[in-house]
């Protein structure tokens, strides 16, 4: 196809054009985006962002114009030049680890190197020896070893206990036996698996002497390091097109009685003893977990950044679609922005609020993490040098482990959810354009939904926020409550439960806190009552304890979103206007949370129906008046490169109607064939040899 006539290209969008919108837009609110911004990410971080930037988009390799146009095939084999040209710049430019992750976020998809880069080498410095960080690590840092992280099977996916690989210990040679016995023992989903990876960490049910002794990690090579073929007794191959994340080789893998080295099983915190053929217990058996435990921290982490690139592209292109008129406008001439309407608010700003509540929410999940790996590395150290660690390190280990476990397990399930939901309602909320891959939303939501079920799905990870939640709140009835914020709640509930909470919602943000921390506390004890007084089955009680998870994990994101908008880092840094803003922002989270949630609050006794009725029509409706005309600024805040967004309708200039005709007309392959349209022709385009009958 010719490119468009000289008269095409005179054309203009009508007036007013979304450049101006947008200028109009940002002049309407004083919201201190520059600061903001560095308060969200650090100047550092954004300075790298721009370098970042300026490096990739030179690079052909990482040209993005043709994407959305090609087949799974040709994107796979795409995706592993973008993820090799990647690590030569790594090397070449001697990026940090932080560097390599923040160059891989903005190129816009995974390769397949992704779980290679992160899960791969994340276990085998975790739960490695050094004698095995020497033998596996090294290489595998340097790209000599490309692995995966082989732990979900055909037949089992977040019961980890059920996985049905098998690894036998041998005696006589001091070796194991890698074995699937079924079908569905069968290694699935494992990205960077398919195509890619030449070992692999395999968790396996560890038989020693006859005895289970449960899943435990095995590094095994699966493909000849020369020839990159299947080793002998291995079955390996790509599972096939998926929703999304089709730049990404997931893989099936299945092993006929492999034998691997005594070294091959990951023996930090568990072992086989060589000399006497005996299973040797991890001082802490939850340890061997933590992999999965660092991913979920990240999941969270990261949730609200991806729910933050849908809501800056609705919020941008509903401040520049102009749709109908008001009908209470006085001047009926011009139509009004998308954005001005009520039910787009109502859609759209919560979400707003939630991405900077998630922001918040994650830093304190890393903090915790990294809390729990430094205490575990200090029992580790003390170990080593022969004095062991005392009762009460090991007890405070064990504490902020179990609570780091169920807060990554429900904060994962929240955040995802949020995250993956919030960006369908992003889409929806442009319009039919949203519909367009040139939104930039839609591809961006089928790559992120896998994470609503992987690393556990996310109905199925409640179970563990609730196992946790009972067993603090059997310990604070047996007058054994910790100093740990959950046996706090949970005490100060049983303390006033006869009075009623009486929180001023309205009015006084610790007391909208506080409401939250006394529903999580209501539905754990009346949880516990039906386990332990009125004996119902586990199984019968499993809503029951999601409704709890996602209490106690709503409640966890509000208080650390509260505590970041009244810490020193934000008042002391931020205007008046901007931090008044985020404390808007944190009200209508929270309000509007708590509207949606509303049986639950009455039931508990936190509210009453005059306050919900007054959230739902007055206080939710106002945080939107006085949210909306910092919108855009509050998303430009986020600082998203127009190259990393790769959306026509996101465009920080606001020229969407061009960039969005731009790409249909010059950018679309599709347009470069000529069809033969009639059913008496056999030939689908003209000029083109016609096909044998045989």
């Amino acid at each position: 196809m010719s490119p468009p006539p000289a008269w095409v290209k005179a054309l203009k969008p009508a007036s007013p054009q979304g450049s101006e919108l947008l200028e109009q837009e940002r002049a309407q609110s004083n919201v201190a985006v520059d600061k903001l911004a560095e308060l969200l990410h650090t100047k550092d971080v954004l300075d790298r962002q721009d370098r970042l930037v300026a490096i990739l988009s030179s690079e052909k390799v990482f040209d993005k114009s043709q994407t959305h146009s090609l087949g799974r095939v040709e994107r796979l084999q795409r995706a592993l030049a973008k993820g090799k040209r990647l690590q030569q710049l790594a090397v070449q430019n001697k990026w940090s680890q932080e560097e390599f992750y923040a160059a891989a976020d903005l190129i816009g998809e995974p390769t397949p190197y992704g779980l290679h880069s992160t899960m791969f080498l994340v276990t085998l410095r975790e739960q490695g020896t050094p004698e095995q960080h020497k033998l596996f690590l090294e290489p595998a840092t340097n790209y000599k070893i490309i692995g995966c992280y082989a732990q979900t099977e055909l037949g089992h996916g977040s019961n980890v206990r059920g996985l049905e690989t098998t690894a036998t210990w041998n005696p006589d040679d001091k070796t194991f036996t890698i074995n699937s016995p079924s079908l569905t023992a069968s290694k699935w989903w494992i990205g960077s698996l398919g195509k890619v990876a030449n070992h692999a960490v395999v968790m396996a049910q560890l038989y020693v002497g006859g005895k289970n002794y449960g899943p435990h990690p095995f590094v095994v090579q699966i493909r000849d390091m020369e020839t990159h073929e299947p080793l002998e007794n291995v079955y390996v191959g790509d599972i096939g097109p998926k929703f999304g994340y089709n730049t990404m080789d997931n893989g099936f893998l299945l092993f006929n009685n492999v034998k691997v080295p005594h070294i091959s099983m990951l023996g930090r915190f568990a072992q086989v003893d060589k000399a006497t053929n005996k299973y040797v217990r991890p001082s802490m058996p939850t340890l061997i977990y933590g992999t999965m435990t660092w991913v979920r921290s990240n999941i969270v982490f990261q949730a609200g950044s991806v729910l933050a690139r849908g809501v800056t592209i609705a919020t941008r292109y509903c401040a520049v679609r102009r749709q109908f008129q008001d009908r209470d406008a006085t001047d009926q001439a011009s139509e009004t922005q998308v954005l001005n309407y009520k039910m787009v608010q109502i859609r759209l700003l919560p979400l707003l609020a939630a991405m900077y509540a998630l922001h918040f929410t994650g830093r304190g999940m890393m903090r915790l993490y990294q809390e729990n790996q430094s205490r575990m590395k200090a029992a580790a150290q003390a170990d080593q040098e022969k004095r062991g660690a005392g009762p009460e390190e090991l007890r405070a280990g064990a504490d902020l482990l179990a609570d780091l476990h169920a807060t990554s397990c429900g904060l994962k399930a929240l955040a995802s959810t949020t995250a993956g939901e919030g960006l369908e309602v992003c889409r929806r909320a442009c319009g039919g354009h949203g519909y367009s891959s040139y939104s930039g939303i839609g591809p961006w939501y089928a790559d992120y939904l896998p994470t609503l079920t992987w690393e556990g799905d996310n109905y199925m990870l409640t179970q563990q926020v609730a196992r946790y939640l009972l067993k603090a709140a059997r310990a604070v009835l047996a007058g054994k409550g910790t100093n740990s914020d959950t046996s706090k709640i949970l005490q100060f509930y049983l303390s006033r439960r006869e009075k009623g909470g009486s929180f001023d919602i309205l009015d006084t943000d610790s007391d909208i806190v506080a409401a939250f921390a006394w529903r999580t506390a209501h539905l754990t004890f009346e949880a516990l009552k039906h386990r332990d007084v009125g004996k119902r089955s586990w199984n019968s009680l499993l809503v029951n304890f999601w409704r709890l998870s996602t209490a106690h994990s709503q409640y966890l994101v509000v208080k650390n979103f509260y505590e970041a908008v009244n810490s020193p880092e934000i008042t002391g840094a931020l205007d008046k206007e901007t931090t008044t803003t985020l404390h808007n922002l944190f009200r209508l989270y929270a309000l509007h949370t708590l509207e949606q949630e509303a049986a639950e609050f009455f039931s508990s006794g936190a509210v009453t129906t005059h306050q919900i009725s007054l959230v739902q029509t007055k206080a939710v409706m106002k945080l939107l008046d006085n949210i909306r005309p910092h919108a855009v600024r509050l998303v430009d805040a986020w600082k998203f490169p127009d190259w990393q967004l790769d959306s026509s309708l996101g465009r920080y200039d606001g020229k969407v109607y061009e960039d969005l005709f731009r790409r249909a007309s010059e950018e679309n392959p599709v347009n470069d064939l000529v069809f033969d349209p009639y059913p008496w022709n056999a030939n689908v385009l003209k000029n083109q040899a016609p096909k044998s009958k045989l």
